[in-house]
């Protein structure tokens, strides 16, 4: 059976709790394999064609990594790292072990932040008519006119969706203004029609309580943000 790694850890510092069970159906018990120093937190890999991120294998993946991370500074590996073996685990902890320890030491104490940010749709329409007089001509006259022409109307909305975009950009780079100086490291994440930003930050674990207040001030002084914030995480976007 081939061997399932959770994340690295220094091998004099790997204590999980009793019983601790990760990935699997039923879930596989979790074991530390060591070498050079280093450990990596495994379990056995589900047979061939099981291992597929089903949320209760997620969500088992994160817990193991949370436990482990309790105790010391741990490199989370994504979901669906597999070695062949436990021994070609001993083989990868030797051969890379300088690279390990760099990123160790580097990640000690550190915890991830993700921030999406969003608007609430009619809180930000309401502020891009206050701060358009165009837009503002435009919707008065297209009220006097029963609503104006289909030609008027997609006119009008195409200048309210450049302008709620041009928004977008604004209140992003506002959001990293405001929290990347609480943080050593940000990465972007993916992109999507869900969100206008989507951006995780590295932060030292005593900064995550100011990092969340300063997120909820963002919220309470501009109405059109809605700035959701999770964490704090293993720093899976800044291990490389």
């Amino acid at each position: 059976m081939t061997t399932y790694v959770y994340g690295i850890a220094r091998g004099d510092r790997t204590k999980l709790p009793e019983g601790l069970t990760g990935i699997g159906d039923p879930p596989l018990p979790v074991r530390v394999v060591t070498g050079a120093g280093l450990s990596a937190v495994v379990s056995d890999c589900p047979a061939e064609g099981e291992l597929r991120p089903k949320r209760r294998d997620l969500l088992a993946h994160q817990r193991v990594l949370t436990e482990a991370g309790r105790r010391t500074t741990v490199l989370p590996m994504r979901f669906g790292s597999v070695s062949d073996s436990d021994e070609q685990v001993r083989v990868v902890l030797t051969e890379h072990s300088g690279r390990y320890e760099e990123q160790l030491d580097r990640l000690d104490g550190r915890v991830e932040y993700n921030v999406k940010a969003v608007h609430r749709e009619d809180a930000v329409l309401h502020l891009v008519l206050a701060e358009n007089t165009e837009l503002r001509t435009l919707a008065e006259a297209n009220r006097a006119g029963d609503g104006g022409s289909y030609e008027q109307r997609l006119h009008f909305g195409e200048l309210v969706a450049r302008a709620v975009h041009e928004r977008e950009a604004r209140d992003a780079a506002l959001v990293r203004r405001t929290l990347a100086p609480l943080a050593e490291g940000e990465r972007p994440g993916p992109e999507s029609t869900g969100w206008f930003l989507n951006v995780s930050f590295l932060v030292p674990e005593d900064a995550g309580r100011r990092l969340l207040a300063e997120a909820g001030r963002l919220e309470k002084e501009n109405p059109q943000l809605d700035v959701k914030v999770h964490g704090p995480l293993p720093p899976y976007s800044f291990v490389e």
